[in-house]
């Protein structure tokens, strides 16, 4: 398919095997989208098993999954939270491609000790996930905005949340704090870039089957988080990736500042 062809997609938190970064930079490519990768870094003793057994390269691995669908492809380390790296990138991207059409804020903390009782939580872990998650989606935004005002066509950004930026719980303070914050950014970057065709949505998953889940396993407790969904399964990264896509396509041109839930009926307690 073609709906997105010779647009340019950059998605950053797009180097593990199993993640919604990596099933947005595929979604993308088989839409004809030539689709920039960052990541982290990670290194290679920290991959999960199934990245080790195929020789996983974190984003250069994914930059040659796109090639090898037909997409054009960059990667780049980049820490979000330094906007002299940030600003690097997105100059070399519009160098290459002298156009920036698509932006995918998905970078983030993995869970971690974050998860705990307020009293428990560092200054520093608590910072590093608002960090990320708001001040990376905040500077990524602030330096593709001058070359997407460029753009004939405006441009998409889609920011990835969480149901836990509607949903409140109990020793997950810091990533509340931080998805909520991204609904509200979603809003306020629509209202402010809505006239310059530039449309702004979230994407709010509840339990998606990606890496960052391995900690809790694939039985009874996945299980038990699989009752919480109408449907009665977790989402997969793939479902999230392909929906992440079609909001950047021109189907949706009339959706903007809204942060739409990936739950499968997941239940709204209050």
């Amino acid at each position: 398919m073609t709906k997105l062809n010779g647009k340019v997609a950059i998605i950053t938190g797009a180097g593990r095997l199993r993640g919604i970064g990596y099933s947005s930079a595929i979604a993308f490519a088989k839409l004809g989208a030539k689709v920039v990768v960052t990541g982290t870094g990670r290194k290679q003793e920290n991959y999960p098993e199934d990245e080790k057994k195929i020789g996983w390269k974190d984003v250069e691995s994914t930059a040659n999954k796109i090639r090898e669908l037909g997409s054009e492809s960059l990667f780049f380390n980049l820490d979000v939270t330094d906007e002299k790296q940030v600003q690097y990138v997105i100059n070399e991207v519009y160098k290459k491609f002298n156009a920036i059409d698509i932006l995918v804020n998905n970078a983030a903390v993995g869970i971690g000790t974050d998860r705990s009782p307020i009293t428990e939580v560092d200054l520093n872990t608590f910072q590093k996930v608002v960090d990320v998650k708001v001040t990376g989606s905040y500077l990524c935004t602030k330096h593709v905005i001058p070359f997407m005002k460029k753009n004939k066509s405006g441009g998409k950004i889609v920011n990835i949340a969480s149901l836990s930026g509607k949903r409140a719980s109990a020793n997950n303070l810091a990533y509340n704090a931080a998805n909520y914050a991204m609904v509200g950014m979603t809003q306020s970057m629509a209202k402010e870039l809505g006239p310059f065709g530039i449309n702004v949505n979230a994407v709010c998953p509840a339990i998606v089957d990606t890496q960052r889940m391995d900690l809790y396993g694939r039985s009874d407790t996945w299980e038990e988080m699989s009752k919480r969904s109408s449907i009665g399964r977790n989402g997969s990264p793939e479902e999230v990736g392909d929906f992440v896509a079609h909001l950047c396509t021109e189907e949706t041109s009339w959706i903007t500042g809204q942060s739409i839930n990936m739950c499968g009926g997941t239940v709204m307690e209050h």
